[in-house]
């Protein structure tokens, strides 16, 4: 028997919560190697050990590998390709940028979430929820400064990635009731794969290292073999690339995206105690303002969510305001 969907609604959050400590490990490790690698190498090798991963456990647990066959392949290119764009530049920001800082101006992501849930989705946001989604858009100028002396132009990476990541799990919503969460996952390693391995054979010989600032030569940066006492990060991030691709997309299909998005403001207080404990980065006090702003406004879409969502069962449907 077949249990009805108000039974699977708590394990879109607990999966949201799970991805959230694995891509918080994936951050922290990043900007770790971020001194020594070339960008696509660090993905390359991350994405190959999660795809090993998701092939050798994920996808025989959950039905085996028919669960790869989809007739939506253009759907999970495009998806990967904005998880692809997402990433690098992120990471192109977060080589040069504070973490906190990164990840708190990559957190008005879960705001554009909810913004293009409402408008690509047809998810009902009420003027309340629009109200937050401003304020935090605010909380973002407030730390980008644009136009203001401090204005720091490395800002504008994980603003951009933020763009992708938000299209990516309005995609994830689009395709998952039809598609797995492995399947999903599987994909995204195989386009992070093929692009990685292109960049390093077009980028890799390090000609053009020295052309730009420190984003650029983290992406232009002559690849090489890694040192053995650094393969144990590099083991770690395949692990945290794999688990917090299959739990992140199985959140967005368990639950709306309007729910799951700000869970992921966990990784928020992760971030600073990480900056100040091993990269020893205090944030500046914009950068705590803009974080109140931000994640006050993902909490208030949050508490909106609970408050006004009716759980589903087959006489009373899902209601919103």
């Amino acid at each position: 028997m077949t249990k009805p969907s108000s039974y699977r609604l708590p394990l879109g959050p607990l999966s949201a919560l799970i991805a959230v400590i694995f891509f918080s490990i994936n951050d922290a490790t990043i900007k770790f190697l971020s001194g020594d690698y070339a960008l696509h190498q660090i993905i390359l090798i991350r994405s190959l050990i999660g795809l090993a991963i998701l092939l050798a456990i994920i996808v025989p647990l959950q039905g085996g590998f028919g669960v790869l066959r989809t007739k939506r392949l253009g759907m999970h290119m495009l998806r990967g390709f904005c998880v692809v764009a997402a990433n690098t530049l992120f990471f192109l920001g977060l080589s040069v940028l504070p973490l906190a800082d990164a990840v708190a101006v990559f957190f008005v992501s879960p705001l554009l979430i909810t913004a293009f849930s409402a408008l690509l989705l047809g998810e009902k946001i009420g003027p309340r929820r629009l109200l937050a989604v401003s304020l935090g858009m605010v909380g973002v100028l407030i730390m980008v400064r644009p136009g203001a002396e401090g204005f720091n132009a490395a800002l504008l990476m994980p603003i951009l990635a933020a763009v992708a990541y938000a299209l990516l799990h309005v995609l994830t919503r689009k395709i998952g009731s039809t598609e797995s969460a492995a399947t999903m996952s599987v994909y995204i390693q195989l386009v992070f794969v093929v692009v990685s391995a292109t960049v390093g054979a077009t980028l890799g010989h390090g000609t053009w290292e020295h052309k730009g600032g420190d984003m650029l030569q983290f992406l232009l940066r002559a690849w090489h073999t890694p040192d053995a006492g650094d393969w144990p990060f590099l083991v770690f991030l395949g692990i945290a690339s794999a688990g917090g691709g299959f739990f992140i997309s199985q959140a967005y299909r368990l639950s709306e995206a309007s729910l799951i998005a700000p869970l992921e403001y966990v990784a928020m207080p992760i971030a600073v105690l990480a900056g100040i404990f091993i990269f020893g980065e205090w944030p500046a006090p914009s950068t705590w303002l803009g974080m109140v702003l931000i994640i006050g406004s993902g909490l208030f879409v949050f508490w909106r969510e609970t408050k006004l969502d009716v759980v589903p069962t087959p006489d009373r449907p899902r209601t919103r305001r």
